[in-house]
């Protein structure tokens, strides 16, 4: 929390409801008036915007971020879409992340390891942007369940991926066996932990009918399944994940109260609020500092690679599925596409990136470039393409979030 004190997070916070008001009568994307003003702010008044660290993204940001999105999914709707998810983030991160590493070394002459862990780390996408513009346009169903579950899913295995190559980078032994003992460790050691956590936690919040002895469990529960997993060199986001489906599935259907599910709900809402501001207005601070033009070409490079990554992480792995109950509209594709846009967890696994890489430098200032380039372009004109999709529900009651997610699949158009 290097650079924080009482007044300097006072500021920022007004800053943040400021943004918050103007972009909402303007109809812009929050996070992108969050990032100007954070660029502004570093431009007009330097040293305002504390520095942003992998530990602070890591430690403080990510697990309420991961926690919040995960207890608003419905495990039955997701359970019926895991064939899909499944691929997307296993194959599709794989060949996003590979047509990333192959353009940089090529392209850029990148050593193939300082190559891969930019392809990996550029693979974690954060829909943030898109899901804010789900809901003001309201969107279908699937479509924001989809969008949603497969981030979520997609960040745990980039972060998985980024680890086992950051080994491989100190010198590990890098034998097929080795790796993938790493990976099992890493994927079921993060789940295990998210449920150890959980679980028993849960258990103790059916003892009360205090709402905020409830809140205060969850909040337990979202933190300490991230530093359980981490501490066993496990995946924390994975951890966080699994803890938040239990919490938002087994835990809402009777362990937490009525009265306590809606203030947990309405609380995470607020956590995720406040440090969406915080992570974006820092987003936009490091950017303003950030020597993007020095490596224009590299930049360049690497945001063509990305969205040709993503392209190929999408289209082609869901047209495997065009002849089954999993078949997914055209419109839904290009959405997925587009809306891949990359963030926090991004940025926190370049700025983790050991000393030992040689492009390390590089690697940072290029991963800035692209999260400025999804944030602005893709993430401006995503409300337009919603609308020109046709994408948009129509008139009528609105249901809850839980009611929409549980919905039936509808037929493929």
């Amino acid at each position: 929390m290097q650079g924080f004190d009482f007044p300097t997070l006072g500021a920022l916070l007004f800053v943040a409801a400021l943004v918050a008001i103007a972009t909402h009568k303007l109809k812009l994307p929050y996070s992108i008036g969050l990032v100007a003003a954070g660029v502004a702010l570093a431009l007009i008044a330097p040293g305002t915007t504390p520095p942003l660290t992998p530990e602070l993204i890591f430690f403080v940001f990510l697990p309420p971020l991961v926690f919040e999105a995960a207890i608003q999914i419905p495990w039955r709707p997701l359970r019926r879409e895991m064939p899909l998810l499944l691929a997307l983030v296993t194959i599709g991160v794989v060949l996003a992340a590979g047509v990333v590493a192959v353009g940089m070394h090529w392209w850029m002459k990148w050593s193939w390891i300082g190559a891969a862990l930019f392809g990996v780390l550029i693979a974690a996408t954060d829909p943030v942007a898109v899901i804010s513009a789900f809901k003001q346009l309201r969107v279908q169903p699937r479509l924001h369940l989809l969008v949603e579950a497969e981030s979520l899913l997609n960040d745990g295995v980039a972060a998985v991926g980024f680890a086992i190559l950051v080994t491989i980078a100190a010198g590990a032994d890098a034998n097929v066996g080795t790796i993938g003992f790493d990976l099992v460790k890493t994927v079921f050691g993060g789940i295990a932990a998210g449920a150890v956590v959980a679980l028993p936690l849960i258990l103790i919040a059916g003892r009360t009918r205090d709402r905020l002895v409830e809140i205060t469990l969850t909040m337990l529960i979202a933190y300490g399944s991230f530093l359980l997993a981490e501490h066993f060199h496990a995946s924390g986001v994975l951890a966080t994940l699994t803890a938040g489906l239990i919490v938002g599935n087994y835990g809402f259907l009777g362990s937490i109260s009525d009265d306590g599910r809606q203030g947990v709900l309405h609380h995470w809402e607020f956590v995720a609020f406040l440090i969406n501001s915080m992570i974006f207005i820092l987003i936009g601070g490091r950017e303003a500092h950030t020597p993007i033009l020095a490596l224009i070409e590299a930049a360049m490079a690497a945001t063509l690679l990305s969205l040709a990554g993503r392209a190929v992480a999408v289209y082609p792995v869901m047209m495997a599925f065009t002849k089954t109950r999993l078949c997914v509209p055209w419109a839904y594709k290009h959405v997925l596409f587009w809306g891949g846009l990359r963030g926090a967890l991004a940025l926190a696994l370049a700025l983790a990136l050991p000393a030992s890489v040689p492009e390390r430098g590089q690697i940072i200032t290029v991963a800035f470039a692209v999260v400025a380039f999804s944030i602005f372009v893709q993430g401006l004109t995503m409300p337009l393409i919603i609308r020109w999709l046709g994408l948009i529900r129509d008139e009528g009651v609105e249901p809850t979030d839980k009611e929409k997610l549980t919905e039936p699949v509808g037929s493929p158009v």
